[in-house]
């Protein structure tokens, strides 16, 4: 972060001084909000969460060299107390940006965000100091703490937003406003807090209303080939660029296919000339992650052979999302735990199919062990069936259905398109499926693992690469 003194600090949050002996002292080091990160210099965020409340380490972030604490209440140590200590941080990261002046480049979507995010990242730290949101850190509290990271140095700022209903991107727009945003798809994540995907576009929408107008430089980038996206362009005063496979799309991916392992080739086209893509990543879902990022790196004039060279040569910087690891006997584990909605694990199923070609080459065959996707509300039952019927209709060869209702939901999908016998199993928790890979893979096999988060079922992943107790790959 900039160095901002704690009196600056009190005047931007609107915060009264306690004490405090030297008004004057900087806040160079980070903003944190676990007193454990705090170093030499850093401003530490009390929040009082469900289970642990941060002014209870206040004294602890203080001795571990805090210039100051955030806080909601006094807390004996040198404090900003203010009303809400959200509020507050959010106009701290807003106060900062503004005086940064760097390009804020903001995305959204029902699906893709966090691997889109990384990919604009890993472009775009090629051109310049870039700063990113860290793995999905994307809500009123994760947002400002990434925009709290940039310094003088930063020239870029790619912000993940998420949202669980209308106005939320809006107030994150507001603490940090973009000039470049890209809004990947409208799907069917959190239809059940939403109520349709006619308000989730109508959510989404919030940040491209948020640009400044084309003649200020404002930028929403929309994907050419989703309907409820493209509208959008209807929703901005910012200039738009459309990406995706459509023909009118500047950024445009023709003859895309997948390699054998399951990795989305294509050629890239933009307005200044094409070049081939191979990437690292698997599914070919990533094609229109690309794309986004291929959008915003070419605004920001990064020549096509180098957008398709990062592209080329981007892994995936978060966890849990299509992290591909092969064991020492063979066995290839795909760890897309970290969540999941419908667009989500048919991607990554089309994914696990296609890596699937290779696998039965050697005698392998292909797994998925799959989970509840969350927060669908009265969609819920038919689209878990229709992944099940997905699975069968990509020719997975085994599926595994863990948990309750939502798992029997799917193994019922699966049944009824035809999977019969061990085709198909349902069993009850994280342990169980374990249990039986364990006792049941071979070399040459594949497994998918994915389900939301609240499902944990990264654990079936980490105790399948877990060999003597270490992590073969």
């Amino acid at each position: 972060m900039i160095a901002l003194t704690l009196a600056e600090i009190a005047a931007i949050t609107g915060g009264q001084q306690h004490d405090i002996p030297d008004p004057l002292a900087t806040v160079g080091g980070p903003v944190v909000i676990d007193s454990r990160e705090v170093k030499p210099g850093s401003l530490f965020a009390a929040f009082a969460g469900e289970h642990v409340d941060g002014h209870d380490y206040a004294q602890r972030a203080v001795e571990a060299g805090a210039a100051a604490v955030l806080a909601a209440r006094p807390v004996g140590v040198p404090a900003i107390v203010v009303d809400d200590v959200e509020r507050a941080l959010g106009a701290l990261a807003r106060a900062v940006v503004e005086r940064l002046g760097t390009t804020v480049v903001a995305l959204t979507g029902s699906a893709g965000k966090t691997s889109t995010k990384d990919l604009i990242a890993q472009l775009l730290q090629r051109l310049a100091p870039t700063v990113w949101t860290p793995g999905s850190l994307n809500n009123e509290i994760g947002l400002p703490l990434t925009a709290l990271r940039a310094d003088a140095g930063t020239a870029n700022l790619v912000l993940e937003m998420g949202a669980r209903g209308i106005g939320h991107i809006r107030y994150l727009t507001e603490l940090t406003p973009p000039r470049i945003g890209v809004v990947l798809n409208v799907g069917t994540a959190h239809i059940g807090e939403f109520g349709g995907r006619e308000q989730i576009a109508q959510a989404k929408g919030e940040l491209v209303e948020a640009l400044p107008a084309a003649a200020e430089g404002g930028i929403a980038v929309l994907n050419a080939d989703d309907p409820l996206v493209r509208a959008m362009s209807a929703r901005t005063k910012a200039r738009t660029v459309l990406f995706g496979e459509a023909p009118d799309a500047q950024i445009r991916a023709e003859n895309v296919r997948l390699t054998g392992t399951g990795q989305p080739c294509f050629t890239l086209h933009t307005p200044t000339g094409c070049a081939d893509v191979t990437m690292r990543l698997y599914g070919e879902h990533h094609v229109s992650n690309a794309l986004a990022a291929a959008a915003v790196a070419h605004e920001l004039g990064m020549p096509v052979s180098g957008i398709a060279d990062a592209l080329s040569g981007a892994g995936q910087l978060s966890r849990w999302r299509m992290e591909v690891t092969e064991r020492t006997d063979g066995v290839t584990i795909v760890n897309d735990a970290y969540n999941a909605n419908p667009e989500s694990m048919r991607a990554a199923l089309r994914a696990l199919a296609a890596m699937g070609e290779a696998a039965r080459a050697r005698g392998g065959r292909t797994w998925a062990v799959l989970g509840q996707m969350a927060e669908l509300g009265g969609e819920s039952l038919a689209e878990h069936d229709a992944v099940g019927r997905l699975a069968v209709r990509l020719n997975v060869s085994k599926l595994v259905a863990v948990g309750g209702r939502e798992a029997a939901w799917l193994q019922m999908g699966a049944y009824n398109e035809g999977s019969w016998g061990e085709e198909s199993v349902h069993v009850s928790d994280a342990q169980a499926a374990v249990d039986l890979l364990r006792s049941e893979l071979r070399p040459g096999d594949v497994v998918l693992v994915k389900a939301s988060r609240s499902v944990g079922l990264e654990r079936v992943a980490e105790a399948l690469l877990a060999v003597d107790g270490e992590v073969a790959g």
